[in-house]
Protein backbone atom coordinates (compact mmCIF):
# COMPACT_ATOMS: atom_id res chain seq x y z
CA UNK A 1 0.00 0.00 0.00
CA UNK A 2 1.28 3.44 -0.73
CA UNK A 3 0.11 6.28 1.20
CA UNK A 4 0.01 10.22 0.61
CA UNK A 5 -0.12 12.19 3.32
CA UNK A 6 1.01 15.92 3.72
CA UNK A 7 4.37 15.84 4.66
CA UNK A 8 5.24 12.35 4.05
CA UNK A 9 4.62 9.34 1.63
CA UNK A 10 4.34 5.73 3.20
CA UNK A 11 4.50 2.52 1.90
CA UNK A 12 3.34 -0.66 3.92
CA UNK A 13 4.74 -4.13 2.64
CA UNK A 14 3.61 -7.40 4.05
CA UNK A 15 6.47 -8.90 3.92
CA UNK A 16 8.20 -8.95 7.79
CA UNK A 17 5.48 -5.95 8.41
CA UNK A 18 7.53 -3.38 7.05
CA UNK A 19 6.69 0.51 6.68
CA UNK A 20 8.93 3.11 4.90
CA UNK A 21 8.39 6.88 5.24
CA UNK A 22 9.87 9.13 2.14
CA UNK A 23 9.68 12.81 3.77
CA UNK A 24 8.19 15.35 1.29
CA UNK A 25 8.57 18.18 3.30
CA UNK A 26 11.99 19.96 1.91
CA UNK A 27 13.93 17.95 4.99
CA UNK A 28 17.68 16.82 3.73
CA UNK A 29 19.67 13.93 4.91
CA UNK A 30 20.70 14.20 8.39
CA UNK A 31 24.36 15.16 8.93
CA UNK A 32 24.75 12.30 11.42
CA UNK A 33 22.41 9.61 10.46
CA UNK A 34 21.52 6.58 12.11
CA UNK A 35 22.14 4.15 9.77
CA UNK A 36 19.28 1.40 9.04
CA UNK A 37 17.19 -1.48 7.10
CA UNK A 38 14.99 0.99 5.36
CA UNK A 39 17.44 4.35 5.53
CA UNK A 40 16.43 7.91 4.94
CA UNK A 41 14.27 8.65 2.02
CA UNK A 42 13.14 11.96 0.49
CA UNK A 43 10.83 12.36 -2.24
CA UNK A 44 9.77 15.20 -4.89
CA UNK A 45 7.88 15.58 -7.63
CA UNK A 46 9.42 15.51 -11.42
CA UNK A 47 6.26 16.08 -13.46
CA UNK A 48 4.53 12.99 -13.08
CA UNK A 49 7.57 10.86 -11.46
CA UNK A 50 7.61 10.43 -7.49
CA UNK A 51 11.40 10.66 -7.31
CA UNK A 52 12.81 9.24 -4.02
CA UNK A 53 16.79 9.80 -2.91
CA UNK A 54 17.62 7.41 -0.16
CA UNK A 55 21.08 7.49 1.75
CA UNK A 56 21.83 5.81 5.12
CA UNK A 57 21.61 2.61 4.40
CA UNK A 58 23.05 -0.04 7.16
CA UNK A 59 25.10 -2.44 5.94
CA UNK A 60 24.29 -5.74 4.61
CA UNK A 61 20.54 -4.66 4.43
CA UNK A 62 20.32 -4.37 0.71
CA UNK A 63 22.30 -7.40 -0.44
CA UNK A 64 24.84 -9.22 2.33
CA UNK A 65 28.00 -7.27 0.25
CA UNK A 66 26.00 -3.88 0.05
CA UNK A 67 28.03 -1.10 2.50
CA UNK A 68 26.91 1.97 4.28
CA UNK A 69 27.80 3.73 0.98
CA UNK A 70 25.06 2.61 -0.62
CA UNK A 71 22.71 5.04 -2.17
CA UNK A 72 19.15 4.58 -4.14
CA UNK A 73 17.55 6.70 -6.55
CA UNK A 74 13.89 5.55 -7.25
CA UNK A 75 11.26 6.77 -9.72
CA UNK A 76 7.41 5.86 -9.35
CA UNK A 77 5.41 6.36 -12.61
CA UNK A 78 2.11 5.84 -13.32
CA UNK A 79 1.60 4.45 -16.75
CA UNK A 80 -1.65 2.95 -16.43
CA UNK A 81 -4.91 3.04 -13.97
CA UNK A 82 -3.46 -0.45 -12.25
CA UNK A 83 0.13 0.11 -13.16
CA UNK A 84 3.22 2.11 -11.30
CA UNK A 85 6.77 2.13 -13.26
CA UNK A 86 9.41 1.54 -10.38
CA UNK A 87 12.38 2.49 -11.65
CA UNK A 88 15.66 2.23 -9.45
CA UNK A 89 19.44 2.73 -9.63
CA UNK A 90 21.92 1.38 -7.08
CA UNK A 91 25.30 3.01 -6.25
CA UNK A 92 27.34 1.15 -3.81
CA UNK A 93 31.23 2.05 -4.60
CA UNK A 94 31.74 -0.17 -1.74
CA UNK A 95 30.31 -3.20 -3.54
CA UNK A 96 29.77 -2.65 -7.03
CA UNK A 97 32.47 -0.97 -10.07
CA UNK A 98 29.38 0.97 -11.13
CA UNK A 99 25.86 1.87 -10.54
CA UNK A 100 23.26 -0.23 -12.12
CA UNK A 101 19.33 0.30 -12.41
CA UNK A 102 16.90 -2.28 -12.90
CA UNK A 103 12.98 -1.64 -13.46
CA UNK A 104 9.85 -3.27 -12.30
CA UNK A 105 5.72 -2.46 -12.97
CA UNK A 106 3.78 -2.83 -9.78
CA UNK A 107 0.17 -4.33 -10.49
CA UNK A 108 -2.81 -3.50 -8.33
CA UNK A 109 -4.54 -6.42 -7.29
CA UNK A 110 -7.30 -5.11 -4.95
CA UNK A 111 -5.83 -7.98 -2.15
CA UNK A 112 -5.86 -6.76 0.94
CA UNK A 113 -2.19 -6.52 2.86
CA UNK A 114 -2.26 -8.69 5.52
CA UNK A 115 0.23 -9.29 8.70
CA UNK A 116 3.20 -10.79 8.18
CA UNK A 117 3.06 -14.31 10.53
CA UNK A 118 4.97 -17.13 10.51
CA UNK A 119 3.30 -20.49 9.00
CA UNK A 120 3.60 -23.06 11.77
CA UNK A 121 0.97 -25.83 11.78
CA UNK A 122 0.13 -24.51 7.85
CA UNK A 123 0.11 -28.08 6.75
CA UNK A 124 -1.30 -27.13 3.12
CA UNK A 125 2.04 -25.45 2.64
CA UNK A 126 4.18 -28.69 1.74
CA UNK A 127 1.77 -29.43 -0.60
CA UNK A 128 1.83 -26.20 -2.21
CA UNK A 129 5.25 -26.19 -3.00
CA UNK A 130 5.16 -29.32 -3.77
CA UNK A 131 2.78 -28.98 -6.79
CA UNK A 132 4.92 -25.92 -7.87
CA UNK A 133 8.36 -27.98 -7.69
CA UNK A 134 6.26 -30.84 -10.04
CA UNK A 135 5.05 -27.75 -12.58
CA UNK A 136 8.50 -26.04 -12.73
CA UNK A 137 9.88 -29.44 -13.35
CA UNK A 138 7.67 -29.78 -16.29
CA UNK A 139 8.27 -26.73 -17.60
CA UNK A 140 12.08 -27.22 -17.70
CA UNK A 141 11.20 -30.74 -19.10
CA UNK A 142 9.02 -29.15 -22.28
CA UNK A 143 11.88 -26.35 -22.63
CA UNK A 144 14.54 -29.33 -23.82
Amino acid sequence: EILVTPGKVTIIAEAYSQWRQIFTDGRSHPDDPDLTFNGHSIGHWEGDTFVVDTTNLAPGTFRPTSTAQLHLTEKFRRTAQDTIEYTVTIDDPGSWSRPWTLVMLLKKTGERTFEYACHEGNYGLAGILEGAREEERAAAKAQK
